[in-house]
């Protein structure tokens, strides 16, 4: 979701506010049929960090406090996540045998959980695609200078390792394996993507020992990528090589909350480097849209992520 810090806080706040008109849960959990699974064995995870109190889901509300809505329907938020978890979700049809990793936003303060989760899990498996949810920590507590938050990596990075070492168990190519975010979850496609050559935590078990290189990525209007400043060049921290895996942008022209020159300068890191980088700005779409349709053409994209898998030969054109 939002990528700015006061932005976010002010969700939580309103909520916290009004939450005996919440629909406030002790954590989240997955629809029925399907089971989080902790990512880190017992007294395994880095940087752990007790005592932010319980994992909790509430609906976000306005400054009124109604329901905040995209695309007419209220979303829902998850904040205070100590113990990461991935929701694998099959697809409801043909398998194609890829899987994709998604990171919801929330500017590393909380989890636009359904918004930016759930329903890309949705539209990923209608289309034979495994789709991993990803739970990972919030608040960040060891947010870098550039918003680098290295718990949300290491939960990434951690994912993608399990997801691959153990492709046999859930039908999956292990050559197929990308990630997809919004936002801040952008940010971190682009930060797992350029740190894959070694895990930023100490390997844990054999799952440490495969790539956690994802083969492809996809970052919708992604945050914390371009610096401060009139000339905007790419957050230092992201370190573009020729293996860097293909990668599609998708941003409106009027983010208010991150600024497009995020995706551009990104997606002239990767033209340099010679990676296969497609981009799509559209004049208008905002933040935060997720997959709910509205009338600005950008709601469209998920077509135009298909139509892209299939050129790069994730599923069949």
């Amino acid at each position: 979701m939002t990528c700015g810090r006061h932005i976010v806080l002010a969700f939580v706040v309103l909520a916290a506010g009004h939450a005996g008109r919440t629909a406030a849960q002790s954590g989240w959990q997955p629809s029925p049929g399907h089971t989080q699974i902790r990512i880190w064995p017992a007294g395994a995870m880095p940087d752990a960090r007790p005592g932010i109190g319980a994992e909790v889901a509430r609906v976000v509300l306005d400054s009124v406090g109604r329901p905040r809505l995209v695309g007419a329907r209220p979303w829902i938020y998850v904040d205070s996540v100590t113990q990461p978890t991935m929701t694998v979700y099959s697809p409801s049809g043909r398998n194609t045998g890829a899987a994709v990793v998604v990171f919801p936003g929330g500017g590393y303060n909380i989890l636009a959980i359904d918004l930016e989760g759930t329903e890309a899990c949705d539209w990923l498996t209608s289309r034979g695609i495994t789709c991993v949810l990803l739970k990972y920590r919030v608040p960040c507590a060891t947010t870098g200078p550039h918003r680098d938050c290295r718990t949300a990596l290491e939960d990434a990075q951690r994912t993608v390792g399990l997801l691959r070492f153990h492709a046999a168990r859930w039908h999956l190519n292990p050559h197929k394996i990308g990630v997809l975010g919004f936002s801040a979850g952008g940010h971190m496609v682009a930060a797992i993507r350029t740190h894959f050559v070694r895990r930023i935590y100490r390997p844990v078990d054999a799952a440490d020992t495969v790539s956690c290189r994802p083969d492809f990525a996809i970052a919708l209007y992604p945050g914390h990528l371009a610096g401060a400043g009139r000339h905007a060049v790419l957050n230092p921290d992201i370190r573009v090589t020729r293996l860097t895996p293909p990668t599609l942008l998708v941003q409106a022209r009027n983010d208010p909350v991150d600024r497009v020159a995020n995706s551009i300068v990104y997606h002239a890191a990767l033209a340099r480097a010679g990676v296969p980088v497609e981009m799509h700005l559209y004049p208008t779409g905002g933040h935060a849209f997720g997959l709910r349709r509205t009338r600005a053409p950008i709601t469209a994209w998920p077509e135009v992520a298909e139509r892209w898998l299939g050129r790069i030969g994730v599923i069949p054109k």
